[in-house]
């Protein structure tokens, strides 16, 4: 059998099975070839060792306890005040100024301690829950819509005078309202590196009509009963966004927080709210440092496989991009450099701006610039570390087992691909389905993106039946029978026999294969022996010839040896080493036993297992020569019977 081609792994050997699929090659079968990959094997561990202590140094459960504590302050709070509610709570306009004046100004300003003795901190800031120092002062921003910015129909252009429309860019107010001598009553067109903000019914832009809450809360109180009164928001308010930043010196992280309330053209209001803690000064301690090195280290790895892939591709040309694990290196590669770049922007904006913004506390701080680029880098990483896992089952071939599931997933690829596309016709025919009919009264129906994962939900047996039932009572029940039926019992039934068919022809197919594979276990033994050997832990074994088995290569040229150690164990052992195995043909009863004059070390069956290995290949490339010149001159008989037959 020959070899792979360098920089593929051997998966698939060029015969055909029977039935027509590609025949499933054995696992690594040369010794060099074996040595080779397990090599490699070696060196993307270590790399995968490297992502992961820089993936995992720099998170800690910390940060879900920090967003856990400022969560429970301002959307829900433990406090038995009907007036002083939660910001989930909030469903109008009024709502929100309740909110604003109670438990924002109570979450944002900690001036007592549990005794209600006096805080006082340096420079009258205040400290969340005694531990989170507010950076600067909070802000608050709106984004508002122009009047008839919508159409009135005629039927009611009489009765109806201003429209306000859902929120776009076209559609936005930029103009001077209210008092209009104070900055919340002019438009602010924001920073401009401030990225968007997708809401829940809206993409809203930066900037807007913005206020800051003064460091006193006696003073924050005034400023939003003054606001209130004067009819800051107005009905063309569409979204309000809350920010503001705190720092935890205890884990040094940084908690950047944002409280969106949206007020959608149809009514009410709509919340969400987003709480990043993120390690912005990432060098402080030895171990920071460690992992600053760990991160080189990474880097280094990475130019060094994209050198070898580009040689890969330089030397295949077209045929690299015919191997689907060359396209998933080419995937980690790519995540691991835009990982590299945002962290490498992320740091050079931090250490740009930090100073900046921490300079004076009369002001907000814009974190969420910092705290959006550093999101980016963990998801990118995350990312990251996804496909470098799913590379290790490039190595599955290195075990039998692990090669037969991996080439069943190869034999049934065309079988699944073709199921997947009649199961995602019903499953998008059945969302649209929902989505018409269920979408106005039931949430999970809703949009077209809620349909999907609902009928995933459907699938796993986590869903309401009554929810629909009661909204449409014959198409409700028909729905869901009909999609549980084809889609449950048929589609994944069916799914499931395409997988189990191709493991049961590809299982098959490794049994009827003949081949010698050399075992993972004994090359680590042998190489581990080797390695003892030359740091003098162990004296090498010797065989009878006097020759070190320790270092014994087994090349074609020096056969003999194993003839040598034959003659070694006498006339018997010579006559069973040289006959083939007689009880393939003779009964076990009529078989005359030996006896033997001495024990066989586990070093001479080793050599003899190396030999019948070698042997063995040599025998299948024979073998493929004869196959490859019976063809030939089958063909030279035919073509000479075709001219015979013209000539006669």
């Amino acid at each position: 059998m020959e070899p792979a081609a360098a920089g593929q792994t051997p998966v698939l050997d060029g015969g055909l099975s029977g039935s027509g699929a590609p025949r499933p090659r054995p696992p690594w079968s040369g010794e060099q070839e074996l040595k080779s990959a397990l090599l490699e094997l070696v060196v993307y561990i270590a790399f995968l060792t490297i992502l992961c202590i820089v993936t995992f140094g720099m998170v800690s459960t910390d940060r879900y306890y920090l967003n856990k504590v400022m969560s429970q302050v301002f959307l829900e709070p433990s406090s038995e005040d009907a007036n002083n509610r939660g910001f989930k709570n909030i469903q109008s306009k009024d709502d929100f100024w309740k909110f604003a004046e109670g438990t924002l100004l109570d979450g944002l300003y900690w001036d007592k301690w549990y005794n209600n003795n006096t805080l006082t901190f340096q420079k009258n800031n205040s400290h969340i829950y005694y531990e989170n120092l507010l950076l600067g002062v909070a802000q608050i921003r709106q984004l508002k819509v122009r009047n008839s910015s919508c159409f009135i129909h005629p039927y009611f252009q009489n009765v109806l005078e201003e429209c306000y429309s859902e929120y776009s860019h076209g559609a936005e107010d930029t103009s001077d309202f209210g008092l209009g001598n104070t900055p919340e009553w002019k438009y602010n067109p924001g920073p401009s590196f401030s990225p968007w903000h997708w809401g829940s019914v809206g993409l809203y832009r930066s900037g807007g009509y913005i206020f800051t809450l003064p460091k006193s809360k006696q003073k924050s109180v005034e400023k939003l009963i003054f606001l209130k009164h004067n009819e800051w928001l107005t009905q063309g308010t569409r979204v309000i966004f809350i920010d503001f930043s705190t720092y935890n010196a205890n884990v040094n992280l940084f908690c950047i927080i944002r409280l969106v309330a949206e007020f959608p053209a149809t009514g009410g209001a709509l919340t969400s709210s987003q709480f990043y803690s993120v390690k912005l000064l990432r060098y402080v301690t030895y171990r920071d440092y460690l992992l600053a090195s760990c991160e080189i280290t990474f880097c280094c790895f990475i130019v060094a496989f994209i050198i070898q892939e580009a040689i890969k591709i330089v030397k295949l040309k077209k045929e690299y991009f015919k191997n689907a694990w060359n396209w998933l290196e080419m995937l980690l590669l790519l995540a691991s450099l835009l990982a590299i770049a945002f962290n490498i922007y992320r740091t050079v904006q931090v250490s740009l701006l930090m100073e900046e913004l921490l300079s004076n506390d009369y002001v907000y701080p814009d974190f969420y610039f910092l705290a959006y680029w550093q999101v980016l880098y963990d998801n990118m990483i995350a990312v990251t570390i996804f496909f470098a896992w799913l590379k290790i089952f490039k190595y599955i071939n290195l075990s039998k087992t692990m090669t037969q599931l991996s080439s069943t997933l190869s034999h049934c690829a065309k079988d699944i691909i073709g199921f997947a596309t009649i199961f995602f016709i019903v499953f998008f025919a059945y969302a649209q389905l929902g989505y018409l009919v269920f979408g106005s009264q039931v949430e999970e129906f809703s949009t077209f993106q809620n349909c999907i994962f609902t009928q995933f939900r459907i699938v796993l047996g986590d869903f309401e039946f009554e929810a629909i039932e009661t909204v449409n009572r014959i198409l409700g029940p028909l729905y869901f029978i009909t999609f549980v039926f084809f889609v449950f019992f048929l589609l994944l039934n069916m799914f499931l026999a395409i997988i189990n068919d191709a493991y049961s022809e590809v299982k098959g197919d490794f049994e009827a294969m003949p081949y010698q594979r050399l075992k993972l276990r004994d090359l680590i033994r042998k190489s581990c022996n080797k390695a003892l050997v030359k740091l003098r832990l162990k004296k090498p074994e010797m065989h009878p010839a006097g020759k070190n088995l320790e270092s014994k290569e087994f090349p074609a040229t020096e056969r003999k040896s194993v003839s040598q150690l034959s003659i070694e164990n006498g006339t018997n052992e010579q006559s069973q080493l040289q006959q083939p195995n007689l009880q393939q043909f003779v009964p076990a009863e009529n078989m005359v036993s030996v006896p033997t004059q001495r024990n066989v070390s586990a070093a001479e069956i080793q050599l003899l297992f190396d030999y019948t290995s070698h042997l063995g290949m040599e025998l299948n490339q024979t073998n493929k020569k004869i196959r490859s010149m019976a063809k030939m001159i089958q063909k030279l008989k035919n073509s000479s019977g075709k001219r015979t037959q013209e000539n006669t």
